[in-house]
């Protein structure tokens, strides 16, 4: 929507400009699975009594100015036009309602674009399989303010009047830290050397340097091509087990290994013999830079002045995986996960990402900064996340709440995964263009059996 702009017009961050260029404009899509029937009444009266119905940026429009520069105004909220209600199921072929949801969702991930007449954002009711989707334009916010503000519309169970419990990972904030608290010269010497090898690479990846091509590369184009989308469910327990193995792995050093070992599991399978020992698949991870790890508080959130303001706050670290046959201790793709981990969070990668993308879009301008972080993930293999969510069970609109997980439109590559967590559960949606990974269900197999194996070899390691 083109027009001349007025006083009361907020222009977009640089981040929020760079989700809306053709090539990189992503919807995030959060599926809540609710345990009773969804009131429609009762959900669009929540909505408009919610932080949903009230944040500034999710009552106002996208406009240009004369200049083509994006704009929120604010605007009257319509409520009847942001609930869009299903009533019969979405594919009678399918009884199984998170796989029918999955299909629907996968849908929505390449075809359909949110209109820019209204507020960047839809609540899908799917009341005949008692699912709840979210799309939510990235440019509005990031997973961390999205997720939060969700929270802050749910209640405890266990306490109807009281909201979700967030914790953040004491582990990250404190090792962020550290070198300047300690005040060591090693410590600052090997952060600014590991800094300058990983924002180097960094650099040569989103120019020129490319994967290597396996049975999982996407490349320029695909996120045009039609998705699949399966669910990969863990136990935070068996999880928690897993990183006791190794002394001060966290949960993000158990997913990583999963996924390493997950994806080798797979491409045996695919292609057996075909790949050299040692191959590297890049995958892209996003790094919250807010002073507070984890789930915001809402309040703070609206706070301008505040270190954990809304929006888009994160940073790009590059986390290369490597292929190993199978038959190998699977905590040793644990080992060689929490090595590359360790190294970047040593490093200040996911600030400098930030900060070059928005020099790159002061000096060459929105159009120019898009291509680079297309190419970005055209010559990398996938794109990973990892958010935690409530510790116990919630509701929303009075409802309890099963299931919560979290997707995003489709990108260039063949394969992003996201996980949450929820009430001592975790689950990763696995999006792919099905056209290169036709079978998303057996590679969220080798998911879980990788945490499986991992499982098993911790309580060998702890017996002997």
């Amino acid at each position: 929507m083109a027009c001349p702009g007025t006083f009361s017009d907020e222009p977009l961050s640089p981040a929020g400009r760079l989700f809306l260029q053709r090539k990189t404009d992503v919807v995030i899509h959060c599926i809540a699975r609710t345990k009773n029937p969804i009131d429609v009444d009762g959900a669009k009266a929540t909505i408009m009594s919610s932080p949903m119905g009230q944040h500034p940026r999710f009552c106002s429009l996208l406009v240009r100015d004369e200049n083509g520069f994006e704009h929120w105004r604010k605007t009257r909220l319509d409520v009847d036009r942001h609930v869009i209600v299903v009533k019969n199921r979405v594919n009678e072929d399918e009884e199984d309602d998170e796989v029918a949801v999955n299909r629907y969702v996968a849908d929505l991930s390449v075809s359909s674009p949110l209109s820019t007449d209204k507020p960047l954002w839809e609540v899908h009711l799917l009341t005949a399989h008692k699912h709840v989707v979210f799309r939510i334009h990235h440019s509005l916010g990031d997973g961390i303010s999205l997720m939060s503000m969700l929270m802050a519309s749910c209640r405890k169970v266990s306490d109807p009047d009281a909201l979700p419990m967030m914790v953040p990972e004491k582990t990250t904030e404190k090792r962020r830290d550290s070198p300047w608290l300690l005040g060591s010269m090693w410590g600052f010497l090997k952060m600014a050397w590991l800094t300058l090898v990983f924002v180097l690479e960094f650099l040569l990846r989103s120019l020129f340097v490319s994967d290597r091509k396996t049975a999982v590369s996407g490349g320029d184009g695909v996120e045009l091509w039609p998705r699949k989308l399966a669910t990969a469910k863990f136990l935070l327990d068996d999880m928690k087990e897993v990183k006791k193995a190794i002394p001060d792995t966290t949960i993000n050093d158990v997913l990583f290994g999963i996924v390493s070992c997950g994806l080798s599991r797979y491409l045996d399978h695919r292609t057996p013999n075909a790949l050299y020992e040692g191959l590297r698949m890049t995958g892209v991870a996003m790094v919250n830079l807010r002073a507070k790890p984890g789930l915001q508080e809402i309040s703070k959130l609206m706070k301008d002045n505040s270190e954990t303001r809304w929006g888009n706050r994160f940073g790009v670290i590059l986390l290369p995986v490597f292929y190993h046959k199978s038959g190998n201790d699977p905590l040793e793709y644990l080992k060689r996960a929490k090595v590359m981990v360790d190294r970047k969070k040593q490093s200040l990668e996911a600030y400098f990402s930030y900060r070059i993308g928005d020099l790159t879009m002061t000096l060459l301008g929105t159009k120019y900064a898009s291509l680079i972080n297309y190419k970005l993930l055209c010559n990398t293999t996938f794109t990973i996340s990892n958010l935690i969510g409530p510790l116990e069970d919630i509701t929303l609109s009075g409802n309890p709440i099963s299931s919560i997980k979290v997707s995003t439109s489709s990108l260039p590559q063949a394969l992003t995964m996201h996980m949450v967590s929820y009430a001592g559960k975790a689950e990763m949606q696995i999006l792919v263009a099905k056209d290169i990974i036709p079978d998303p269900e057996f590679l969220a197999k080798c998911f879980e059996d990788a945490l499986l194996e991992m499982k098993v070899a911790a309580k060998e390691a702890d017996k002997a």
